[in-house]
């Protein structure tokens, strides 16, 4: 299989990982573009969307995926 192509059956965690490394990326690009209150509201915003509450939310729905039971509040921070 070529380097460039992608694995069809990515499981969530392996596309949470290659998003999480854009991700970086974009904040890192965008920390350095914005003023401080502007990043911070960006940022804010790219984590929600791409977090827990967004894209990993969608993940959770996706077929053929083990879902774990959640206990507890979850993160604190």
């Amino acid at each position: 299989m070529p380097q460039d192509t992608v694995d069809p059956m990515l499981t969530k965690e392996e596309i949470v990982s290659l998003v999480n490394g854009r991700l970086n990326r974009v904040l890192l690009i965008a920390q350095a573009a914005l003023p401080e209150h502007q990043f911070a509201a960006f940022r804010r915003l790219i984590l929600d969307e791409f977090g827990r509450a967004g894209l990993i939310k969608d993940l959770d729905t996706v077929p053929g995926e083990k879902r774990r039971e959640r206990n507890g509040t979850g993160r604190t921070t």
